[in-house]
Parts: structure tokens; C-alpha cells; sequence
């Protein structure tokens, strides 16, 4: 009964939120809203209308506190999934959505909402962090790949996928729904579109072997939409550059690439007073801009970035809604105090809709590939800011 009434509450609120900024009439409001307290008194759950699912994602968009890019929320197309029932036409809906938003290199703000969770354990999951992501394999010569994906690429050699064993093997699908167990489903090629890094001032930074994905696609999070829990709703937009080239490429518990780069220009890397690292920072981000810029592969820079933030402050104002944000998220990872965002407030208040983070599902026990809940999901990359320039 309890679990019903906050059902209610949530429901009504979102209701009311939604259909004013849909312009609905009071009339119509007051309509939805019985058709729903009936639907819940019948059966303890009510369906959101096409309609409801599409606005109440964007809404998501825009009150996601981490993300830079929300400038653009409303440019988010939603694709409606609930239908999906197994895991095959789901890789399959996956697949489409993929090539949907990569759009060869003209990326499209995209989410694909699959069913709700209905009770614990019922409804759609995707285990990846990013529907596209590196594979990690420890190996007695150390990690080999990216070390953010080690425990699911555990989980995939178990259930029985064989890597190439490079630092970019593109890990598996890997898709449950209702409860059952995990079933694998490798990416098509040619959905995978990736962009070698070279740095037009250093050439020789072309023989490092750097590369990245093209479209950031988070698949781990949860929507939460007027009280219905959307367990399956990956989201992208595009890369900030920094989240590249000071984040994954750099950080030293990820690819480590700053003292390889480092050797490319010829910095004394022996004193830290050198600043060897800012310079090899730097020009591993120009390196980044440039090659996703000569590929044709959106991509924004964090000026940029925080310029389209301050236009999205100021369009919310002038709709009389704040602008509320996590200003630790939010700034950039590299030269933050030279954006406008290093020296504003912002209320880290949670507005809903909203996404937001569950509990690894790819953690295996007993070697059984079937899943153990395992914590809180460690936040890195595109999910520090919620995905920066998209979502």
C-alpha cells in the first residue's frame, strides 16, 4: 500500500511537470492523472504514453546535474523498446540504435528505453558500462587494455568470449532480461567506428598506436521516470575531448599515456617542476581534437563546452527554472579555472526525472557467469559528467 501511494505521488508530479511544459490543459492534467490512480489501484503499476516516455527522457537530460552538454537536451531523440522481451531482439534494437547515433561520424543524441523493472530482478539489463568499450586482461605482464574494464571482461571470457589480447578489443554484448542468465552478442564491425590518434605537430605520436571510439554510449544507468525505473536505457551524446585525452588516454589507473608521450616530444621527464605532464596533457587534447576533427567525428573541446553550459543557464532562466549542477562533475578535467563553471555556484539539488547509478550486475560468482550484485559502480569517464557534450 505504501509502495503504491509513493508510486502515486511520483506519478502525479512527474504528470504535472510534464504536461505543463506540453502545454496541456488543467483539464487534461486532472485526466491523466485519474487514468494512472486507477491503473494503480487496479494493478499496482501504470504505463507512461509514447508521449510521456519521450518528454520525460529529455527532462532527464536536463536535470542531470553532472552533465556540461544539457544545452542540447531537447534535441534528444528517444526510441521506445518496452516491447522487447529477449535478449536477441534486444542486441538486435541495440544495433540499430548504434548505427542511429553514430550516423558516420555526425553523431545524434539518442536514448533506447527498454522495459521497466516491475519488481526486483524483472526487466531488461545491460551489463557493459558503454555498449562500446575496451576490454581489460590482466595478465602476468601486467594489464593489457583498459583496467576500467576488467571485471566485465572476466565475466565475458567465462561465458565464453576469446579476445584478441590488444589494448582495444571491443568487448561483447553482454544482455539479461527478466532474471535469466547473461548471453553474449559481439558488435558488428562495422558499427564500431573509431578514430587513430595523431597529433598534427608530432608525428611520431602516430607510432604510440593510440585510438578511441567514436560515440560515447552509457548503458549502465538507471532512468527514472514518475516513479517507473527504467533498468535498460543506454544514452549518448559526443565526447568532450578531455574526457579522452585527460581522462582515459591519461589517467594513470587507465591507458597511462602521459610519459609515452612525454618521450614523443622530447620532455625532461625527470623533475616534476618541468611541468611534463601539463605539456604532454595538453598536447595529447590537441592531439585528440584534431584527429576526431580530420575523421569527421563530432567532438567539442571543454571551452566550448562550458560556453554552451553558460547559453543553457541562461535559457532556463528566462524559463524560470535554476539551473542546478554538480560543480565537482562538472568542471573540466583539464585548465578547469579558465571556464566560467570553475567560478559559479550550483545547487546540487536532484530534480526528477533523472539517471542514476545501480549496482554492477558483472561481477561472477563461483565462475557461473550469472550475477552478483557487487557495490556501487565506480564513476570514471563519460559517466563523470553523465556523458559531457550529449548527455
Amino acid at each position: 500500500m505504501a509502495e503504491s501511494r509513493k508510486l502515486m505521488e511520483e506519478a502525479e508530479q512527474f504528470v504535472r511537470a510534464c504536461y505543463a511544459e506540453l502545454n496541456k490543459t488543467p483539464g487534461e492534467t486532472a485526466e491523466r492523472i485519474e487514468e494512472i490512480r486507477q491503473a494503480v489501484d487496479a494493478t499496482g503499476g501504470y504505463e507512461h504514453t509514447p508521449e510521456e516516455l519521450r518528454h520525460g527522457a529529455k527532462m532527464a537530460w536536463r536535470n542531470s546535474n553532472r552533465c556540461i552538454g544539457r544545452l542540447f537536451w531537447e534535441s534528444l531523440e528517444v526510441f521506445d523498446a518496452r516491447h522487447i522481451d529477449t535478449e536477441a531482439d534486444m542486441a538486435e534494437t541495440l544495433f540499430r540504435y548504434m548505427a542511429f547515433a553514430a550516423n558516420s561520424g555526425k553523431i545524434r543524441p539518442a536514448i533506447t528505453i527498454f522495459k521497466p523493472e516491475t519488481e526486483p530482478g524483472r526487466g531488461a539489463r545491460i551489463w557493459n558500462h558503454q555498449l562500446i568499450r575496451y576490454a581489460g586482461y590482466e595478465t602476468e605482464f601486467g594489464m593489457v587494455g583498459d583496467p576500467a574494464s576488467a571485471s566485465l571482461t572476466r565475466c565475458c571470457l567465462e561465458l565464453g568470449w576469446k579476445g584478441e589480447g590488444t589494448p582495444y578489443d571491443v568487448l561483447p554484448l553482454v544482455l539479461s532480461m527478466d532474471g535469466r542468465p547473461p548471453r553474449l552478442f559481439p558488435i558488428p564491425k562495422e558499427l564500431v567506428l573509431e578514430v587513430p590518434i595523431t597529433h598534427p605537430e608530432y608525428p611520431a605520436m602516430a607510432g604510440l598506436g593510440l585510438k578511441w571510439y567514436g560515440v560515447p554510449m552509457v548503458s549502465d544507468m538507471r532512468l527514472d521516470i514518475g516513479g517507473l525505473s527504467y533498468t535498460a536505457a543506454p544514452f549518448n551524446g559526443w565526447y568532450m575531448g578531455t574526457e579522452i585525452g585527460a581522462r582515459n588516454l591519461a589517467d594513470p589507473q587507465r591507458y597511462d599515456m602521459l610519459p609515452r608521450v612525454a618521450a614523443v616530444m622530447g620532455l625532461d621527464t625527470n623533475r616534476e617542476s618541468s611541468l611534463w605532464r601539463d605539456k604532454a596533457l595538453v598536447e595529447l587534447n590537441v592531439a585528440v581534437l584534431d584527429s576526431y576533427k580530420r575523421q569527421g567525428v563530432t567532438i567539442v573541446d571543454h571551452h566550448t563546452a562550458a560556453s554552451q553550459f553558460r547559453r543553457f543557464e541562461e535559457l532556463e532562466a528566462k524559463r524560470g527554472r535554476q539551473t542546478t549542477g554538480d560543480w565537482t562533475w562538472l568542471i573540466p578535467p583539464m585548465s578547469p579555472a579558465t571556464t566560467h563553471v570553475f567560478h559559479s555556484h550550483y545547487e546540487n539539488r536532484v530534480e526528477m526525472p533523472n539517471f542514476f547509478y545501480q549496482e554492477r550486475v558483472y561481477e561472477t560468482s563461483g565462475g557461473t557467469g550469472h550475477a552478483r550484485e557487487s557495490g556501487t559502480h565506480q564513476t570514471n569517464e563519460t559517466t563523470r559528467r553523465g556523458v559531457q557534450a550529449g548527455l
